[in-house]
């Protein structure tokens, strides 16, 4: 699909989102150790929160009020903006579900998986819905500078963490995706990237010792 705007990072972003979704699920579903100790100690729920959190604001602030101002006529436009934010209203309660159930020392595992499970399907089902509908309603209404100024602000907040946050959306985007995006950064960032930023990463390791995608030893 042809869009004006450079949506890569928007699609990077959205699979590395549905990466560690589908980790979460994994690691509730465990019963061979507790899976809330496992959430509890694992860098990887509190990354996925903040950076989930940082592209939903993002949008709520720089990419839907530019967006309203140029569809007072546009009905069918308004609505499906109203369905996006309506969708993101209705993901941060079940993100401060789950950790209150890791909290919780008396909630039981079944719990935390119904949780993780509703978390997964209230997630997939908005980055499916905007990726089908939403894309193509922001490509068709925002101009290149105010989709500059949306990838900018995300890039603002994230920048504190951006040696964390670079590797944890590339982890396993295609190779050649990856250089396209990498490549268009000044040379010195690429080489942090590559000689501290990915082994820092891969030291860090996210989802604990023996994460949801680890064999046992």
């Amino acid at each position: 699909m042809a869009f004006r705007n450079d949506m890569t990072m928007m699609y990077v972003f959205h699979d590395a989102l549905r990466r560690d979704l589908g980790r979460i699920v994994r690691v509730t579903a465990r019963t061979d150790d507790d899976p809330k100790h496992i959430l509890r100690t694992a860098a990887g729920w509190e990354m996925f929160k903040s950076y989930l959190h940082v592209h939903h604001s993002t949008e709520d602030e720089l990419l839907w009020p530019p967006m309203r101002q140029v569809l007072p006529g546009d009905s069918a436009g308004a609505a499906l903006l109203d369905a996006m934010e309506a969708e993101h209203a209705a993901i941060d309660p079940l993100l401060a579900a789950m950790d209150a159930a890791l909290a919780d020392r008396d909630a039981g595992p079944g719990r935390l998986g119904e949780l993780a499970d509703a978390l997964a399907t209230a997630l997939c089902r908005h980055l499916d819905h905007e990726e089908k509908e939403g894309l193509l309603l922001v490509d068709a209404t925002i101009t290149a500078e105010q989709w500059q100024a949306f990838s900018a602000g995300g890039a603002d907040q994230i920048s504190a963490d951006v040696s964390r946050f670079m590797p944890w959306v590339f982890e396993g985007a295609a190779p050649e995706v990856a250089a396209s995006v990498l490549g268009l950064l000044p040379p010195p960032v690429q080489q942090a990237y590559r000689d501290q930023w990915q082994p820092g990463y891969a030291d860090l390791n996210p989802w604990g010792r023996r994460g949801p995608d680890r064999p046992r030893p």
